[in-house]
């Protein structure tokens, strides 16, 4: 057990409940943070294992929020491109993709806490477009849950169909990747003693993040949502630029 970073477990948990509130998963908290403890590969593999079953429980407990047309139209392109993604992962200095990620997830969240009135329509092209973006930044990045989150924040939806959908979606990114991620070598023998951890995590944070969403209103649900996506960009930049 000595082997075992309880500080990275608890950061986890944190990370799954904050995910959960916001509505786009915990990967884009877990993935910065989770690069303190291990190496980059490691980082992606553990992100796939950890990400299987805390959508699992997401989809279990927001079932009746599914939106199972939208889920369609984001989730396909998000599966194909982050096979693309994580394919080239052996190639890519992912640094420059980082910095390009946190100024993206700055500027629009930005833009869209300052125009609150802007909605997309979810039957648009813009659809098919943020799933072939989350979907190839996960793969890639181990991350894509954020720019999935700006997509569908900017669509208005409920916080039930809004976590439910993306559980669904990113459910799916991640059985894809962890396929090819251990094709990569990126699931280590050594990291495997997280994997008990990891699963109990996703479950009770997901359950935690779900109770206190109860007090949170509706109309407050997008801009907590933004908030943490503008948070997540800052961070992202920071720890390329200055770690």
């Amino acid at each position: 057990m000595e082997k075992v970073s309880f500080w990275f477990l608890f950061l986890t948990l944190i990370a799954e409940v904050v995910g959960t509130i916001g509505g786009f998963g915990s990967s884009v908290f877990f993935v910065p943070m989770a690069g303190f403890f291990f190496d980059f590969q490691s980082v992606l593999g553990l992100t796939a294992i950890f990400h299987v079953a805390s959508n699992i429980s997401k989809i279990s407990l927001f079932r009746k929020g599914l939106d199972k047309e939208l889920l369609l139209r984001l989730g396909v392109p998000s599966v194909f491109f982050v096979i693309i993604g994580a394919m080239l992962t052996k190639f890519i200095d992912s640094k420059v993709l980082e910095i390009v990620l946190g100024i993206f997830l700055i500027l629009f969240s930005t833009f869209l806490l300052w125009k609150k009135d802007f909605e997309i329509r979810t039957d648009r092209k813009e659809t098919i477009l943020g799933g072939s973006l989350s979907g190839f930044t996960a793969g890639l990045l181990g991350t894509g849950g954020a720019i999935r989150g700006i997509t569908m924040a900017a669509f208005n939806l409920e916080k039930e169909i809004f976590i439910a959908t993306s559980a669904a979606i990113d459910f799916s990114i991640d059985l894809t990747r962890t396929f090819v991620y251990f094709n990569n070598g990126y699931i280590h023998t050594h990291d495997l003693i997280y994997m008990p951890f990891l699963v109990v995590i996703g479950f009770i944070g997901t359950y935690i993040g779900k109770y206190i969403l109860n007090y949170i209103p509706q109309n407050k649900f997008k801009s907590i949502s933004l908030v943490l996506i503008l948070l997540i960009g800052l961070v992202t930049l920071s720890k390329v630029l200055f770690f």
